[in-house]
């Protein structure tokens, strides 16, 4: 099996886990781990889960282009409801707390010192069109870390 390696480098008792190859948007992501960057996981896994009811927005600070403005942003008006990313970075969240969990840390006192997203590989595909034409349509996979720390 092959070892993952963190864009991480710290030292001292932390809680580590990834997702490879989730089929999710990359730039959904990077703006989602970016809002989420630093928070208690309490407050992360409250935050993520009022995006998947459509109760807060994302704000889309750095893929913003032609993004309609929603309610309820503070600071900044475009942003964006990413469900389907939210929801599997939720997974990764609790993954890292039951791995916190396993090394005895105190999984009330968790907070996010390290979360990213990278571009995966590229699946790719074809749509068949007519007069044996084909238009790709591919689909992109993203990895995701977080590292959790007592705060």
């Amino acid at each position: 099996m092959a070892k993952n390696k963190y864009a991480y480098q710290g030292t001292g008792k932390i809680a580590k886990a990834t997702g490879k190859s989730l089929k999710i948007s990359p730039k959904h992501s990077v703006e989602i781990c970016r809002e989420i960057r630093g928070m208690y996981l309490d407050e992360a896994k409250e935050y993520l889960e009022d995006v998947i009811q459509l109760k807060r927005p994302v704000p889309f600070k750095r893929h913003n282009k032609k993004v309609g403005h929603r309610r309820g942003l503070k600071g900044w008006p475009a942003g964006r409801y990413p469900k389907k990313a939210a929801s599997q970075i939720l997974d990764v969240l609790e993954n890292a707390e039951a791995n916190a969990e396993y090394q005895g840390m105190d999984t009330e006192d968790l907070k996010i010192i390290h979360i990213s997203s990278h571009r995966g590989f590229v699946i790719r595909g074809y749509i068949p069109r007519a007069f044996g034409r084909a238009t790709p349509f591919n689909t992109p996979t993203t990895h995701v870390q977080v590292v959790l720390g007592e705060a």
